[in-house]
């Protein structure tokens, strides 16, 4: 890993130093284990394991239930998402939400995660008379929408835990997913196949099919889009997959800034 060009403090805090360090391994790995940590920075595994569960206690990592690792956490993410700004994403995306909608025929979202809820951020309309509407500046339950499930689905266990503390989930409709250990279920299938769906689950008469952004800040952001249930299946939306992975796609690569 190379360290910033510019010139060591004279009266460096150690353990501030190493913090530091550590934090910056997560521009080259997703995760880290205790003796990984060690390794990198050159101190003994037990001050590794204690920087790393003072940053767990800040929210800057987060430990995977099975295999012990540290993941980057929802502070650091958040962190880095606060200096590209909402307005850079918004920025990054608008014209590729644009071509997604002229593309499909249907409205386009972009949204953020915001605890256990989306923040609509933008949206495109399509022209079709019979249409789901804007959501700009719209807050949802996140676990009724196809765009938040996307979001959560991205989550480490412990964080989503965190988010959902409790058995019971209170929804939107009478399909809106109502357990957690459902919406953990639903979380997986999600990973596996990619994309999430919404039938019904925010609207009676709305269908959605939404994607999360994988971007230099790590994923906070996603994209959906929205139909009227009628015109919305299944069938359809497996259709629709292939143009907003490809709009996705092309979003997180304007996110994605190199290092020099």
């Amino acid at each position: 890993m190379t360290g910033p060009s510019r010139e060591r403090p004279a009266y460096p805090i150690e353990s501030v130093d190493n913090a530091l360090r550590l934090l910056l391994t997560y521009r080259d790995r997703t995760a880290i284990r205790v003796s990984e940590a060690g390794e990198a920075m050159g101190v003994a595994p037990s001050t590794a394991h204690r920087l790393l569960a003072m940053l767990q206690y800040h929210g800057f990592v987060t430990q995977d239930e099975q295999s012990r690792a540290y993941l980057a956490g929802p502070a650091l993410v958040d962190l880095g998402l606060a200096v590209v700004g909402r307005m850079d994403i918004r920025d990054a995306a608008r014209p590729h939400l644009e071509a997604l909608c002229r593309d499909v025929g249907e409205t386009v979202h972009l949204a953020v995660l915001r605890d256990n809820e989306v923040l609509f951020v933008d949206s495109v309309e399509t022209t079709k008379a019979v249409r789901v509407g804007s959501r700009t500046g719209e807050t949802m339950p996140a676990h009724c929408t196809s765009i938040g499930k996307a979001l959560l689905a991205e989550l480490p266990a412990d964080r989503l835990r965190e988010l959902y503390p409790t058995p019971r989930i209170k929804g939107r409709t009478e399909k809106s997913i109502s357990t957690r250990a459902r919406l953990e279920r639903e979380l997986e299938d999600i990973r596996a196949v990619g994309y999430a769906t919404n039938f019904g689950e925010s609207e009676s008469e709305l269908s959605a099919v939404g994607m999360a952004i994988q971007g230099a800040v790590g994923t906070r952001a996603a994209v959906s889009i929205s139909a009227p249930v009628s015109r919305l299946d299944g069938e359809a939306i497996r259709a629709l997959a292939g143009p907003l992975g490809a709009c996705v796609e092309q979003i997180g690569a304007e996110l994605y800034v190199p290092r020099t």
